[in-house]
């Protein structure tokens, strides 16, 4: 499983950042990491240097093998609460991807 981390230009210690990600974002999806074969991560500061409640955005798009990439976005107060969150959710939505399409090669298999 490939990761990359892409921030936007007020985000500081990008390498130091872009290795805590990548842990988060492995740690999250290492169950999967056999399905999936890229991640990109983007984060970025909504508000620039002006502060405020859910100033961080990220978006993880994830690639998983023999089909279209899935993506989500979450936005919180703070880097950590944001890659958290993101990555969270996506690991939400492969669960839930990957478990419909198992129940629907069951049914296939059932006719």
């Amino acid at each position: 499983m490939q990761i990359e981390v892409r921030t936007d230009n007020t985000i500081e210690g990008h390498e130091a950042l872009a290795t805590h990600i990548k842990s988060v974002v492995e740690g999250a999806l290492e169950r999967f990491s056999d399905r999936i074969t890229r991640v990109e991560v983007h984060v970025t500061d909504v508000n620039g240097h002006k502060g405020g409640p859910d100033e961080m955005r990220c978006v993880i798009e994830a690639r998983l093998q023999g089909r279209p990439a899935i993506a989500v976005t979450h936005q919180d107060a703070s880097l950590n609460q944001v890659v958290d969150g993101a990555a969270g959710k996506l690991k939400r939505l492969i669960e839930s991807t990957l478990s419909r399409e198992s129940s629907l090669a069951g049914q296939r298999d059932h006719h």
